[in-house]
């Protein structure tokens, strides 16, 4: 199972009470599975509103269960936000 980090921006940060942390996902479905069994809650509800980056690139509109973790990588979990 691929090691990942899950990094938290803006409304979802305050939600997690925490930047960033580990997980073991092969796919982004399970990675958010996971981020809600351990952050059951406000950060669930933000969750429903985000986007996702992984590794870099825009999941968009893939089903989340087809999108593959690899060893190492990193989801960028982004509420949407006002400004620029």
């Amino acid at each position: 199972m691929p090691k990942v980090t899950v990094r938290y921006w803006a409304a979802a940060k305050a939600a997690a009470g925490i930047a960033e942390e580990p997980y073991d996902a092969a796919t982004l479905a399970e990675a958010l599975t996971a981020v809600r069994e351990r952050h059951p809650g406000e950060l669930a509800r933000v969750l429903l509103r985000c986007s996702f980056l992984v590794d870099g690139d825009p999941v968009g509109t893939r089903g989340h269960e087809t999108v593959r973790l690899a060893e190492g990588g990193t989801v960028e979990v982004l509420p949407p936000f006002a400004g620029g």
